[in-house]
């Protein structure tokens, strides 16, 4: 292949890339308007419908305090035997988080920027340990809040439309809502693969990767709703008899190669660096068309979000749900008071060929040493991030301000400097 053509395909795979992203922050504000999340109640099932076509289904604070009250109340409600959350308008289950408000909430020292990723990880572990069937049908775009919704229940149902993305590095952040426990539980090093990287996996390949339970056809959802609300007094196992009908009723899926099958060794090698360095060292010493594809795409990275996302994968993967929830929301907290979040939303908001100034690699990136096991846990035994509400069903109690955030030292700020 020669240069120019990699050049070309290149530039064609970061702009594809900035347009997910773009996706990703299509967010407005913080408050639910009506119709904006609807809660009802359909035979056994309580159903989760996120109405927000216009922002792709975006996921906002508002919405959030919906939906974790009425998971708890279906979770004691005799006459509710499972749980189906799906999102309209036929182009995305959930494209993201309210990224736009929580950046301007940042800026301007708003609590929002505390309120949303707490009550957003609170509601991602109440998925995660939910007692009752939790089916999440993601048919069409899937990312960040979009996947905190979904990868944590029981059962993940993709189709041809559904795109799943963890863009997160590119805006200086981190894959969170998560994803330091999911991602390192993927086969071999694929989901330190996709965190760094940002690779959107398509269509029957987000069940092949191991973040969809099960894969079937769009126009076939619709009938598989209905099935499963009209189950009488549905087991865990009943749920997943009429998924298994259905995904193996998908035969040209199943035919399809892994999307990345060819590329899973030089993965699984490439990056089982202990650093960083280590990969982009591995990338440049390995010359192949796939690992110069990869240097590319990480030249585009924060470097700061690629050694945190890297170390939050590695603690992640020894650590619970809620352990990690707690570690992700005091990583967030200290995105809040760095550079490249702020800097990363701007950058991918610009026109195209704007390059921010300031420009850095990830050799001249902050080391993580500061970033040590102490500090992540620093507190566990003594403050849950994740802990009951309060009286109101979502605010802790009075005095318990787990918005502290203590691990946030002079070190720590001076390590978020600019990427761009």
């Amino acid at each position: 292949m020669s240069l120019g053509l990699l050049e070309s395909q290149l530039r064609l795979k970061v702009f594809g890339r900035l347009q997910v992203i773009r996706q990703h922050l299509r967010m407005t504000n913080h408050t639910v308007k009506d119709g904006e999340c609807l809660l009802t109640k359909a035979g056994c099932a309580g159903v989760i419908t996120l109405n927000r076509p216009k922002a792709l289904n975006a996921l906002n604070l508002g919405m959030i305090r919906l939906i974790y009250p009425q998971l708890g109340l279906w979770e004691e409600d005799p006459e509710t035997y499972l749980v189906i959350i799906k999102g309209v308008g036929g182009k995305a289950f959930c494209a993201g988080g309210d990224i736009r408000a929580v950046t301007d909430a940042g800026k301007a020292g708003d609590r929002l920027a505390q309120d949303f990723f707490r009550e957003e990880y609170i509601l991602n572990n109440a998925i995660g340990t939910y007692k009752k069937p939790y089916v999440a049908l993601i048919d069409g775009i899937t990312m960040g809040g979009g996947v905190g919704l979904s990868v944590h229940g029981h059962f993940r149902v993709a189709s041809e439309n559904t795109l799943f993305a963890m863009p997160e590095t590119a805006i200086g952040l981190f894959p969170d809502v998560g994803g330091g426990y999911f991602l390192p539980r993927l086969p071999g090093k694929l989901g330190l693969y996709l965190a760094l990287t940002g690779f959107r996996l398509k269509g029957s390949d987000v069940q092949k990767a191991g973040i969809a339970t099960h894969f079937v056809e769009s126009e076939k959802i619709p009938s598989l709703e209905q099935d499963l609300v009209a189950m009488k007094c549905p087991s865990k196992e009943n749920v997943a008899d009429v998924l298994d009908s259905y995904h193996n009723k998908s035969y040209a899926a199943q035919d399809k190669p892994f999307v990345l099958a060819e590329h899973l060794d030089k993965i699984n090698s490439l990056f089982s660096a202990s650093s960083v360095e280590a990969i982009i060292e591995n990338l440049r010493c390995d010359g192949s068309s796939f690992a110069l594809k990869q240097l590319q795409t990480l030249s585009t990275m924060s470097p700061t979000s690629l050694k945190i996302t890297f170390r939050q994968l590695k603690e992640g993967s020894s650590m619970s749900l809620q352990e990690v929830l707690t570690m992700e929301y005091r990583l967030s907290q200290a995105c809040m008071k760095g550079y490249d979040f702020y800097e990363g939303v701007r950058a991918v908001e610009e026109p195209e060929g704007q390059v921010p100034p300031n420009s850095c690699t990830v050799a001249s990136a902050p080391t993580t040493q500061w970033l040590t096991q102490d500090m992540m846990l620093k507190g566990l035994q003594k403050m849950n991030v994740i802990k009951a509400p309060g009286p109101d069903g979502i605010h802790p109690e009075p005095g318990s301000d787990i918005c502290t955030v203590a691990f946030v030292s002079d070190i720590l700020k001076l390590a978020f400097i600019s990427f761009d």
